[in-house]
């Protein structure tokens, strides 16, 4: 056994959860605040429209993302549990045939993206004024789909070995050199927003370059050779399966990306777009650390269910949502008391910050139970429950959100209001359900914990 499996396997967990969340979640925010500090660049350096073309481009980059977060975190979930079994082999092949996969796939859609770009940004949700803006981001961006789409998947099997530390440096190196790359390029070459995407791609290809040196390096424990990117089905079909949470979570992003910015074009226009790009870089800022919990939670679930030690699986999954909770509290606190100077930073427009600042209160309301619904999906994804996964991601931003946004409008008389209700309404109502599934799993995991033949029935 080496080093990394004996710590996911012995350690106390509440050390192991700091050793494995800490550096993701360093690495997340370091990503979030890159996305923020971006979004200020483009606000203050070309204006609040920019902001509206991003919060357009944005959805589809949301597509690229589901792709390679499909392949990553369903190869990374059957890693974990390859390794957590004594099937190095195995693992090896996991890996090969998620790097197959993802370079096939990213190089589709940079094809179709090229052909269908306009049509799709147009389905966004565009304006005449914010296509323009949306198609020079975009345009640029998928130069470096290929690199991006590789990193995104990698990283995922580089925490799934349980090396917490160079998945970090991963982020950290990319986000930090685009943070640096940004001014000069939107300020230096005076380039706008093509500046940004340019400094976007720039430093996804450096981060590309440092993790093909870590698998390729000595520091992985994975071996991936010629023969492990033979394709075999079955273990495409588990990374597919697993993955597919993981796919449907982005893409309904992405669809609801087009239902909220249709609305918001009809009720609201422009302006109300450009607020809900900045809210959402807020958002994203309070919520990743979340997901940096869920990345030092995984492959502890997922290597010790593949050990049996289903004792050590519900630990972990108890301290994580206590985790979560206590981070997404102090997020909400943040953006309740201070929403007026968390808009300033973004623009000196007074619509934008009036607005906003209510807009901002609103859909973080329900901030603090949020971990408890993303805790719930990452559980079942690592433990290799697509159906009940999928159920869940789909939950909060597809089967609630995506109809709330449609009727609650109607009801309070074509009110914009009835858009920004929709995502409390949905964040507690999903939480509630996941809440629900979650005891259900947890007390098979019980029954389990005294009997290894008794498997939990989804």
């Amino acid at each position: 056994m080496n080093q990394r499996s004996y710590m996911l396997e012995n350690e106390k967990i509440s050390k192991l959860l700091l050793k494995l969340s800490l550096p993701a979640t360093i690495g997340m925010i370091v990503n979030a605040l890159y996305n923020i500090i971006d979004t200020i660049f483009i606000g203050k350096g070309v204006g609040a429209l920019a902001i509206g073309g991003l919060t357009i481009a944005f959805p589809i980059q949301m597509v690229i993302m589901a792709f390679a977060l499909m392949i990553g975190i369903g190869a990374a979930s059957a890693v974990s549990r390859s390794l957590g079994a004594k099937d190095v082999e195995k693992a090896d092949y996991i890996a090969g045939n998620a790097f197959l996969a993802i370079f096939i796939l990213s190089a589709l859609t940079v094809v179709l993206g090229y052909i269908y770009l306009e049509p799709m940004l147009r389905l966004f949700g565009a304006t005449d004024t914010l296509l323009p803006y949306a198609k020079d981001y975009m345009s640029i961006i998928l130069m470096g789909n290929i690199f991006f789409s590789f990193v995104m998947a990698a990283n995922n099997l580089v925490r799934a070995e349980g090396n917490a530390k160079d998945s970090m440096n991963i982020m950290l190196i990319g986000t930090g050199l685009n943070i640096v790359l940004d001014p000069i390029f939107i300020f230096g070459f005076k380039l706008g927003i093509k500046g940004a995407a340019l400094a976007t791609i720039l430093s996804q290809f450096i981060s590309f370059i440092y993790i093909i040196n870590y698998l390729y390096g000595g520091k992985s424990s994975l071996k991936v050779k010629l023969h492990h990117l033979k394709p075999k089905f079955d273990i495409l079909k588990e990374i597919f399966t697993v993955g597919f949470a993981s796919f449907a979570r982005n893409m309904a992003g992405s669809i609801l990306a087009i239902v909220v910015n249709n609305s918001l074009r009809i009720y609201g226009g422009d302006i109300a777009i450009s607020i809900l790009g900045i809210v959402n870089r807020v958002i994203m800022f309070l919520y990743l650390p979340l997901f940096g919990v869920v990345q030092g939670m995984q492959p502890i679930v997922g290597f010790n269910y593949g050990a049996k030690k289903y004792d050590r699986v519900k630990e972990v999954v108890k301290m994580s949502i206590l985790t979560t909770v206590v981070l997404a509290t102090f997020g909400f606190l943040v953006g309740e008391l201070f929403p007026g100077f968390i808009l300033k930073l973004f623009s000196n427009e007074n619509e934008i910050i009036t607005e906003g600042i209510l807009v901002l209160r609103i859909i973080i309301s329900m901030s603090p139970i949020i971990g408890v619904q993303i805790i719930g999906a990452a559980l079942f994804q690592a433990l290799g429950k697509a159906l009940p996964s999928l159920i869940l991601t789909l939950l909060r931003q597809v089967i609630l959100l995506i109809p709330l946004i449609i009727i609650l409008p109607k009801i309070m008389d074509n009110s914009i209001l009835g858009v920004w209700l929709s995502y409390p309404i949905s964040d507690l109502l999903s939480t509630i359900v996941t809440v629900v599934l979650l005891k259900k799993e947890m007390d098979n995991i019980l029954v389990t914990s005294s009997d290894n033949n008794i498997q939990p029935d989804y």
